[in-house]
């Protein structure tokens, strides 16, 4: 539950406790739930299930990430939680754990936290459980939107969340990318992640979408990173030898239907994404990879001081 990451944005993972429930169209296909069912089955999903806290092996990892990183010349970054949400306020979710995870977070000052939710509301009073004092300057929050609904909604509450409790970087994680999406024409955030949704199931996400964001990222100075396109590569990223059909069994997404490959020799304009799988599909935007994340003073200032410390 704590390990080196494929995940492309950060370093390690770590999972202070297992558990979630499903709020928003971002979590219709939720891989962690998909997990729990065919890999752990460890915990229930949803509403009614108990989040259980991981073991206290698993804890002592970041001690020891901690502890290697002295010195190192990139920062390790850690993303807390990617099978549950830190910001949760389930019943079964004790203070003391979040307690623990504050002082873990404050014992570890070499590693950069990734704390990302879907629960920006409950940020704010999660944090003061977690941290006595300020919120160490190693922490990064982070908000999950997947649309243009959740956008409007939730990032003002980062936004003031960052200014009131001190955050040293906010950041975006817009994944599933389910439609365009419009960021506020001045917005603090310091870092966009973007990403296509993966699994059997998953929903297609338009190039166009994802390249308004580029350069809407680029128009603000705001690092971009580009994760996946997920399952479904969009036709004008694919090499025509592929279009026409020699992989065999490929699947067109043509205005809500599905095509096999030997029916798209000549695919209509309406065609615009072929399911390869998430792998085949890989993460280049016009022919690039974009790892953008930030630097220089600001992810510097992760840093504390032994005042801070104390």
């Amino acid at each position: 539950m704590g390990e080196n990451s494929k995940i492309e944005w950060t370093t390690h993972t770590f999972n202070p406790w297992i558990g979630c429930q499903k709020v928003g169209p971002g979590c219709d296909h939720c891989y962690a739930e998909d997990m729990m069912d065919k890999r752990y089955g460890r915990v229930d999903w949803g509403p009614h299930g108990v989040r259980v806290r991981t073991s206290d092996a698993n804890w002592r990892k970041p001690v020891a990430w901690n502890k290697a990183a002295a010195g190192a010349s990139e920062r390790p970054r850690v993303f807390c939680a990617s099978l549950a949400d830190w910001a949760d306020t389930h019943h079964s979710i004790s203070h003391f754990w979040r307690e623990d995870l504050g002082d873990l977070i404050e014992a570890t000052p070499n590693l950069d936290w990734l704390l990302l939710t879907k629960r920006i509301g409950n940020a704010d009073d999660v944090l003061g459980e977690m941290f006595a004092r300020q919120v160490p300057r190693n922490v990064w929050i982070g908000l999950t939107v997947v649309n243009q609904q959740e956008a409007d909604r939730d990032i003002p509450k980062l936004l003031s969340l960052k200014v009131k409790r001190g955050i040293s970087l906010a950041f975006l994680s817009i994944e599933p990318l389910l439609g365009q999406i419009v960021l506020p024409s001045s917005f603090l955030i310091d870092l966009v992640i973007v990403g296509g949704e993966s699994g059997p199931n998953a929903r297609p996400m338009h190039p166009e979408w994802t390249r308004s964001l580029r350069d809407q990222c680029a128009a603000a100075g705001v690092p971009f990173f580009f994760k996946q396109w997920g399952h479904w590569q969009p036709l004008d990223q694919v090499a025509e030898k592929v279009i026409t059909g020699t992989r065999g069994h490929a699947v067109v997404h043509v205005d809500g239907r599905h095509l096999l490959d030997s029916d798209i020799a000549d695919p209509p304009h309406s065609v615009f994404a072929v399911n390869f799988g998430k792998k085949a599909a890989g993460r280049l935007l016009d022919g690039r990879e974009h790892n953008g994340m930030p630097t220089g003073l600001l992810a510097c200032s992760a840093v504390l001081t032994e005042g801070e410390r104390a």
